[in-house]
This record gives C-alpha cells, structure tokens and sequence, in this order.
C-alpha cells in the first residue's frame, strides 16, 4: 500500500474548502523574516545558479521531521513534448511564511510516474533534491516517456505523499495527431474573485491549458482576501501591500496556489505558461517601471519577479532565469497538426508612446524601429514560421493583436500598450506570415479581461481586405470581478471595429479544438466569481475552416 500523508482536523469546519486550505496556511504564522532590496539583491547574486560542484551544498533536513503537510501548493506539469515530461511541486509546510517552514536546509524528494492513476503500473521514479536556492521548488524533466500518452505522477518525502496529478506527452514529430483540444486562461487577480472558471478548466476534458499572463498581480491583498471577503480566518499582513523583493514575490505565488481551484487545474491538465506584466508590475516596458524608478533599480525587482515566476511554475530548466533575464518564448508542437509559438511581449518591447495613455496613432508610436517582441523573438518567429510543416499555426501571447478602436472615427484612440501602439511591429509580422504561406493562423490572447473574436485582417483600414487569421481572447479568471455580458461600451466598440465578431465581458475561459479541418472556438463563461462555485455556460461558439480564414458562428 502506497504511503499516505498525515492530516490534522481543524478546530472547527471551516465555511469553505477555500477557508479550510486558509487556515492551515496561516496556523503556524511562526517567524516574520522578510527580505529587505538591498538583501534582496545579495540573495539573487548568490542564487543565480546551482551550487558548483564541489561547494558545500545547504545541510540535509531529515524529511522524517517534517511534522506539517509539506506540499500545501499542490503539483503541475508543464510543457508537453513527445518524449518527455516536466513535474513540478514545491514543499511549503508553512506557505506564508518566507521561507516556507524549511529554513535553508535541502529536502529530498522522491517522485515515480505510472500509466494508471493508482500507481500500479510505474514506469519511471526517481529522486531529487529540494533546494533553499529555488525557494525548495522541484522542476523534474523525466525523459524516455512514450508519446502521446497519458501518465500519473506524484512526490513523496518523508512520511508525506503528494496529490496526484495527471499528465500527457505530445505526440510523436511529424505525426498525424486527429486533434488538439486546449483550454486558454489568463488575469487572475486573488482580491477580484474566486477562481471558479479553473475549477471547470480541471473537469474538461483537455490536452493542455495555456496560460497567456498575469498568473499573480502585484497589488495588495487585504485581511479578507478582497472580494473573496474570507470569515472565520484572515490573511497575514504581508500580503497587504506591493510585491517588490524576492520574498514578497515568493509569498504571493504562495497565496495563489494555496487555491483549491487552480491546484485542480494544475493537477489535471499539464500547462504551458507564459508571462505579461503584472507578474512583475502594471505596464512594464522592458527595464522602463511604470513610474519613476531608475532602471537599475527596476531590473532588480525584475529579477526577482523573474526568479519567482520560475521557481513557481512548471517551466523547464532553459527558461530559469540568469539575473533579470529569462527566455521564455519558445516553440511547441502537436504531431504535424499544430504548432505553437509562445511569446513575450514584455521583456523585450519599446517603451509605451504617449504616455502609455489611449491615444491615435501618431508618428511616435508609428516608428519603424519600434518593437513589441524585440528583432531576436520576431526573427525567431517569422524563421519559425517559414519551416512549419503544421496545418495550424497557433500564436499564444499577452495582449491585443487586432485593431480596437475605443471609439469611432479615423482618429480614435488606441491602445498603447497593445499591439496598435506598435503597428510597425504587427505589420512585420502580418508580411512574415503572408511570406510563409501561413494559411491557418490563429492568435490566443489575454489581458484584456474580456472575451473577443477578430477576424484579423490584411490592413486593418480596409475592412474589406483580405482576412489572414484569427484572433480570440481568453477573458480573465478573476480580474475585473463579475464583469456583465454586454459592458458598457460593447455598442461602440462593435461599431467602432467591423472585424470584432464577439464582445463578452464575463470571467470565465477559451475552449478550442482543432482537428485536421476546422478549428472550434468555445468562450466558457460563469455568472459571477465573487461568489465560489458558479455554473460554467458557452456564451458562443465559432468555426474557423482550414484553408478559410474567418469566423463563422456555431
């Protein structure tokens, strides 16, 4: 029989599952050790990497000892390849406390995967080590997997034992896989709502659920965890105020995934995971803040930032970060049914014109030299593009590709921050996909806390020019709070942009499948995340036919 962990009953039944996963976090608030900027800086500088060989490595803790529940954050998977898999889990017995209740001593961890979900048939385990360094985070890539195949995974240390958590490889290059189906998410604010709509992302039935940015947000969250309005259990203080240092980021991604509801979907699905700004903070343009912080200063807690999103998401070791860099746009593939380009529109991008406010596109914002990608991303991906063999090629990535026009005129305010405000940019890469003979292109977005269908065109000034591919965006978990159906701005915008098919400003998530000749796109929709545990309804349905771009209603 397979150990199992130890449980404590709480005092008394707690209101909700979430208050119940509440309260155990905060039993043992312990010690309060927060890390100031300046040791901040010295921790990076001397955690850049993995100890070298030979140095004395942190003292080991004896996992018998560890008297608490130590994966309180749950299990993920990520980046699904034919031959391998990425597992992931971070032992926290005291998640909000700054160092998770381990001190600075290594944990080993045991980890096996099997072909059922009892763990009678395992195929592969191991062990590795749980290191102080990377905030006892495992990123384990277990190689030699069979393609396209389902795997149960899990952890053990000492007396303890893991969820389980389920995972699947790509299939096999170059094969003729019949389907993909995908879940998008992104905008998660902890203090907007519950996280309702990742509860039904876990019970779907699909491949692999990206997530296009905004996982945490840097803002306060108060005693009552926001809108949430916890009772009968408070948050620590530490959370109520701005992420800036390593531990503050650390804390936060604790707060996140103490969520039953994202720790479903992680457990369920394996993830691809990209980045947008609030993972660092509002707006950023590479090392330029949203206000008036020198960019030394800056890049410092973009550093952090950075360290933080990797030790807490199921990323492989090349998109661990060196300093205040970190690559993580990169390349995935579905057999030769489809191929997906993540991106980062941040770390790269030119600074917002215009003060980062809605303005009409100007000779500032209309520079040739300005980048939302950075020429290294654009080159890659245009490059990209013209060696796909794929019937699909999917672009996931943070912010509006389209044209949105706020009102209507010629001279209407754009977005500065989206793709409008680098309409150099977007133009390249709208001639680098009609130069590869890109015939199915379909655009996953998110930030925007709305659902949106474009139909993106050729020149987006001539509405009858030629429809190139498709643009969908995921709406947001939580941010924005209940949002309506119809926001509203939703006439002027639908008049304002002829190739905007859908406007939806409800929470909730994508649901695409794509087969060998359509591509279906479902916007997942709940009446309300203020409130936990809302049904999930499709609000609209469309079709894109291979070889036809367009959107036609379902």
């Amino acid at each position: 029989m397979a150990p199992t962990g130890r449980h404590r009953a709480p005092a008394e039944p707690p209101s909700s599952p979430h208050d119940a996963v509440l309260a155990a976090a905060a039993r043992h608030p312990g010690r309060r050790r927060f890390l100031t900027l300046a040791a901040a800086t010295a921790a990076l500088a001397f955690s850049t990497n993995l100890p070298a060989r030979g140095a004395s490595a942190p003292r080991r803790l004896d996992a018998n000892l560890i008297d608490r529940d130590p994966f309180t954050l749950g299990v993920a998977s990520g980046d699904p390849m034919p031959d391998s898999a990425l597992l992931w889990t971070r032992l926290a017995p005291e998640p909000f406390e700054a160092d998770g209740g381990l001190g600075q001593r290594r944990v080993t961890v045991e980890w096996e995967v099997a072909l059922d979900e009892r763990f009678a048939r395992v195929v592969f385990r191991g062990s590795a080590q749980a290191l102080p360094e990377y905030a006892h985070s495992l990123h384990v890539e277990v190689a030699g997997l069979a393609p396209g195949t389902v795997y149960h995974y899990r952890f053990r240390t000492g007396g303890w034992l893991s969820p389980a958590g389920r995972t699947r490889t790509a299939p096999a290059p170059g094969s003729a896989a019949p389907s993909l189906r995908l879940a998008a998410v992104s905008c998660q604010a902890y203090q907007d709502g519950y996280y309702t709509a990742l509860r039904h992302v876990a019970e779907d039935d699909v491949d692999v659920v990206l997530h296009l940015g905004d996982y945490l947000y840097e803002y306060a969250v108060n005693a009552v965890g926001g809108e949430r309005r916890y009772t009968g259990t408070s948050l620590p203080d530490v959370f109520d105020r701005e992420t800036v240092t390593l531990a503050d980021y650390r804390l936060r991604y604790a707060l996140y995934k103490s969520d039953p509801d994202l720790c479903a979907a992680h457990a369920a699905h394996p993830f691809a995971v990209t980045w947008d700004d609030h993972e660092v903070e509002n707006n950023y343009a590479a090392d330029r803040p949203e206000n008036a912080v020198p960019p030394a200063d800056f890049l410092l807690r973009r550093a952090a930032a950075y360290r933080a999103c990797w030790e807490n998401q199921p990323m492989r070791a090349a998109q661990l970060p060196q300093g205040a860099d970190a690559r993580v746009y990169r390349r995935l593939h579905w057999g030769s049914l489809a191929q997906l380009d993540l991106l980062d529109t941040r770390q790269y991008r030119s600074d917002q014109t215009y003060d980062d406010r809605p303005h009409a596109p100007g000779p500032e914002s209309d520079d040739p030299a300005r980048t939302i990608t950075g020429a290294a991303q654009e080159r890659w991906l245009l490059d990209g593009w013209r060696g796909s063999t794929a019937l699909w090629n999917l672009m996931p990535q943070q912010v509006c590709f389209s044209r949105r026009r706020f009102a209507e005129g010629a001279d209407a305010p754009l977005s500065m921050d989206a793709w409008d405000g680098y309409r150099a940019s977007r133009d390249r890469v709208v001639a680098g996909a009609r130069s590869a003979g890109i015939a199915n292109w379909l655009i996953l977005t998110g930030d925007v806390h709305v659902g949106y269908a474009f139909d993106v065109k050729e020149d987006f000034d001539d509405p009858g020019s030629r429809t190139v591919g498709t643009e969908v965006t995921c709406t947001s978990v939580a941010s924005g709070r209940d949002g309506a159906e119809r926001p509203a701005n939703w006439d002027t915008y639908m008049r304002a942009n002829p190739h905007l098919r859908f406007y939806d400003g409800r929470r909730g998530y994508l649901r695409a499948e794509l087969d060998r000749k359509a591509a279906r796109l479902d916007f997942r929709t709940v009446p309300a995340v203020t409130t936990p545990g809302a049904p999930v309804t499709t609000a609209a349905s469309f079709v894109t036919e291979a070889g036809r771009p367009g959107l036609n209603p379902v």
